[in-house]
C-alpha cells in the first residue's frame, strides 16, 4: 500500500469517528415527546430554556428537527454546550450555562473616564451581570483600540485577562497601556489659491505643534477633531460666495512608529457666487413686509451661507415669541452655474401656533416650586414663547441656587397645539457654615464661626450670622432679606452689626484707641424692569471711640477734636470725688479737665449717625457665580441725614462686563 494511501485510509478513519460521535449520542428514532426534563441549570431558570426551545410535550421529534433546536438554544448565547437525549418517551436537554460576569476591572485609563469606556462595553455586549462569551473579548479589544484610535493614541495596547470564581462566575480585568498620542506634524491644504492657509485654519481645534500645545492639546490627533475642522473649512468658503466648494479628498499618514500624524486635504474651490433675487413665500403669519425686515441677505451681495442661517434663525424666533413653537423656514437655493448667481426663497412653514399647558419643575429637592415658578416669564396657558423661556431660564441661573438649568418643551400626546415645559435643575450647595480656631501673636486665641444661606430653608430667603471673637476685638454680624415681600419681586431686608476694638493693650503693638460700634439698616428693593432696579436703605449707627493722650496716634485725636468738640479726660478706674452717683463718669467733678496727669489721658466720642442710601443697579449677566456673558452696573450714593453728629455723603460706581476669551472655556 503507498503512502498516498495509507494517509487518505487514516483520514477517512478520522472523520468517520468524528461523526460518529454526536450520531451516536443522538442516535435515536423519531417519536412523540411525552415531556421535556432540562438538567445542568445553575443560574437560568427552566422556563427561560422552555421560551427559547422549539420543541413542545406532543410534538414528534426526529434527528433533523433536534438538530434545528440544539442551533436554536447556542443561538441564545446562554450556554457552551448543549446536547439532546431519549429516556422512553421523555426528551432530555443537557446544558452546560456560560459564566456570568461578576465583575470588570478597567486599569491603566486616564485620557478616557472608566464610565465612558464601560458604556462602550455595554455596546458590545460585556457588562457585569451578564453572560461571559469569549468571543466578546475580541470584541472588546476592537471597540477600546477604536476609542483610543480616536483621540489620536495608536500605540494603545489592551490586554485583557479573565479569572474563574466558584458558582460558575468570572472576572475580567483590562489593562490598558494608553501610550502616548500620535503629534500633528504638518497639515497641507492643496488647491486653496485664493486665502492662505493661516487665514482658513483659524479657529481649528487640530493644529501642529506649537508653544501652547502643552495646554491647549491642539497637536493631538483625533478623527472628530478634524472632521469638525473640515466642516469648519467648508464653511468658511461658503461664508465667502463659494457655493461649489468641495473637499475632494482628505489623508491621513501615520509615520511607522505611529507617533507623528501627516495631515493632507485636497480642495476644489470654484467660483463666487452672488445673491439674484431674493423672496419670502409660505405662511408668513406676519405681513411679509415685516418678515423681508429680518432677511439678512440682499440681492447683489456676496452669498453667504452663514447670513441664511441667521436669516433663518431670526424668522423663527419672531414666530416662536408669537407661539408658533414649531416654525421652520427653508431656504430654496436657485443656482445659476453659467451666471454664477444664486437665487433665494425662504419658504416659510410656521406651524400650528402652540400654547403652554403645564409648567414643571425636576431636580429641586430642596428649592420650593414657588421660589422657581416666580422666576418663570413663560406662563401656563399662554401662548409658547422662546423669548419668554430663554429669560426664564438666564433667572433661574442668576438664583446661583442651581449648577445646571435646562429646558424641554415635550408635545403633548394627541394635541399638536400644546406642549408642557420642563425644567431640569441640578441643585448646588446654596450655604456655607464655617468655624474657625487659630491663634496670632497680636491677637492671641481666635475663634469664629460664620452661617450663610441663599435660599434659606428652600424660600428662596438670604440668611446670614457671623460671630467672631479674640483678644482684642468681638464682631457680630446677622441680616436677613425677602427678596420676594410682595409677589411683584419688591425685596425686604435687614442687617444688624456689632463690634467691639480694644485696642488699648500697649504691648500689642497696635495703635492705642478703642472703637465700639452698633448699626442696623432696613433695606427695599424696587425692579424696574427685567434687568433694572432701585433700592433704597435707612440706617443709624453708633460709633464710639475712647482714645489715650500718651498712646492714641495725635492726628486721630486732633480730627476728634475737630469735627466733635474736645471731650473731659478720665482715668482708666474712676475714682468719685464728689461722692454723687448721679454726675457723669467722665466729669465727676462737673469742671472738664485738661491735665492728662490729674485727670487721666482718656476721653470718649460718641458718633450717632442716620444714614440713606439709594442706588440704581443694570444686570444682564446670565448665571449669579460663572457668568459667561452680560453687564453689571451700580451706583451708589449715601447721604448722612441732618441731625447726625457727622455729616457726609459718598458715590460709588461698579461696572462689570463679561464675555468668553475662547470659545469652550465656559
Amino acid at each position: 500500500m503507498t503512502r498516498p494511501t495509507v494517509r487518505r485510509c487514516l483520514l477517512s478513519l478520522a472523520l468517520a469517528a468524528a461523526f460518529a460521535g454526536p450520531t451516536q449520542a443522538q442516535n435515536y428514532d423519531a417519536f412523540t415527546v411525552a415531556d421535556i426534563r432540562v438538567e445542568g441549570l445553575q443560574r437560568i431558570s427552566a422556563g427561560t430554556v422552555f421560551t427559547y426551545l422549539p420543541v413542545e410535550k406532543g410534538d414528534t421529534l426526529d434527528r433533523n428537527r433536534s438538530s434545528e433546536a440544539i442551533r436554536a438554544l447556542f443561538r441564545t448565547g446562554f450556554f457552551s454546550d448543549v446536547s439532546f437525549a431519549r429516556q422512553g418517551d421523555i426528551l432530555v436537554v443537557t446544558v452546560e450555562e456560560r459564566p456570568a460576569i461578576n465583575t470588570i476591572i478597567i486599569s491603566g485609563n486616564k485620557d478616557i473616564e472608566t464610565e465612558d469606556l464601560m458604556n462602550g462595553l455595554k455596546g458590545v455586549g460585556l457588562s457585569e451581570g451578564e453572560t461571559f462569551n469569549p468571543l466578546n473579548l475580541d470584541r472588546v479589544t476592537q471597540e477600546l483600540i477604536r476609542q483610543y484610535n480616536n483621540r489620536g493614541k495608536y500605540n494603545v495596547a489592551i490586554t485583557p485577562t479573565v479569572n474563574t470564581l466558584d458558582r460558575n462566575r468570572v472576572d475580567i480585568s483590562i489593562l490598558i497601556a494608553e501610550g502616548k498620542a500620535s503629534r500633528i506634524r504638518d497639515i497641507n491644504l492643496v488647491g486653496n489659491n485664493t486665502y492662505p492657509e493661516h487665514d482658513i485654519r483659524q479657529g481649528w481645534e487640530s493644529n501642529t505643534s506649537n508653544w501652547l500645545s502643552w495646554y491647549r492639546r491642539d497637536d493631538q490627533y483625533s478623527r472628530e477633531k478634524l472632521s469638525g475642522d473640515l466642516e469648519k473649512l467648508t464653511n468658511y468658503y461658503l461664508d465667502r460666495g463659494y457655493v461649489d466648494f468641495n473637499v475632494e479628498s482628505t489623508q491621513v499618514a501615520i509615520s511607522p512608529d505611529k507617533r507623528d500624524i501627516f495631515v493632507t486635504a485636497n480642495v476644489a474651490e470654484g467660483e463666487v457666487y452672488t445673491v439674484a433675487e431674493v423672496k419670502v413665500t409660505g405662511d408668513t403669519v406676519l405681513p411679509v413686509e415685516d418678515i423681508e425686515k429680518l432677511v439678512l441677505v440682499r440681492e447683489g451681495a456676496t452669498f453667504s451661507r452663514r447670513l441664511l442661517e441667521l436669516t433663518s434663525d431670526s424668522i423663527i424666533a419672531t414666530l416662536g415669541n408669537i407661539g408658533y413653537a414649531f416654525a421652520q423656514v427653508n431656504p430654496v437655493p436657485d443656482i445659476d452655474r453659467e451666471n454664477r448667481t444664486v437665487g433665494l426663497n425662504f419658504f416659510v412653514d410656521p406651524g400650528p401656533r402652540v400654547q403652554v399647558r403645564r409648567i414643571t419643575f425636576k431636580g429641586n429637592t430642596s428649592t420650593a416650586d414657588e421660589v422657581m415658578r416666580r422666576e418663570m416669564r413663560q406662563f401656563e396657558g399662554a401662548w409658547f414663547s422662546q423669548a419668554a423661556i430663554d429669560r426664564s431660564k438666564i433667572r433661574l441661573q442668576r438664583l446661583g441656587y442651581f449648577d445646571s438649568v435646562e429646558v424641554e418643551t415635550p408635545e403633548v400626546a394627541g394635541q399638536p397645539d400644546q406642549v408642557d415645559v420642563v425644567i431640569n435643575v441640578v441643585e448646588r450647595n446654596s450655604g456655607q457654615f464655617t468655624f474657625g480656631l487659630g491663634y496670632q501673636q497680636s491677637y492671641g486665641l481666635i475663634t469664629s464661626v460664620q452661617l450663610s444661606q441663599s435660599n434659606f430653608l428652600g424660600t428662596g430667603n438670604m440668611f446670614n450670622l457671623a460671630v467672631q471673637n479674640n483678644s482684642y476685638s468681638r464682631q457680630f454680624a446677622f441680616g436677613m432679606t425677602d427678596p420676594y415681600w410682595t409677589d411683584n419681586g419688591v425685596s425686604l431686608g435687614f442687617n444688624l452689626n456689632y463690634t467691639d476694638f480694644d485696642y488699648s493693650d500697649q504691648d500689642a503693638n497696635l495703635a492705642q484707641y478703642d472703637n465700639e460700634v452698633a448699626s442696623a439698616d432696613f433695606v427695599l428693593g424696587i425692579p424696574l424692569t427685567e434687568t433694572d432696579s432701585i433700592s433704597m436703605a435707612l440706617g443709624i449707627n453708633r460709633n464710639q471711640i475712647t482714645t489715650d493722650d500718651v498712646n492714641t496716634p495725635p492726628p486721630l485725636v486732633d480730627y476728634l477734636v475737630d469735627a466733635l468738640g474736645d471731650r473731659a479726660r478720665y482715668p482708666q478706674f474712676h475714682i468719685d470725688n464728689d461722692n454723687d452717683a448721679d454726675t457723669p463718669a467722665d466729669d465727676d467733678d462737673g469742671i472738664p479737665g485738661t491735665d492728662p496727669l490729674v485727670n487721666g489721658p482718656y476721653r470718649t466720642w460718641t458718633i450717632n449717625a442716620w444714614s440713606l442710601q439709594t442706588g440704581w443697579q443694570r444686570d444682564s449677566r446670565n448665571d449669579f457665580l460663572m457668568p459667561t456673558r452680560g453687564l453689571y452696573h451700580r451706583i451708589n450714593a449715601e447721604i448722612i441725614l441732618p441731625g447726625s453728629d457727622l455729616e457726609y455723603y459718598r458715590v460709588n460706581y461698579n461696572f462689570e462686563h463679561y464675555w468668553l476669551l475662547r470659545r469652550g472655556w465656559a
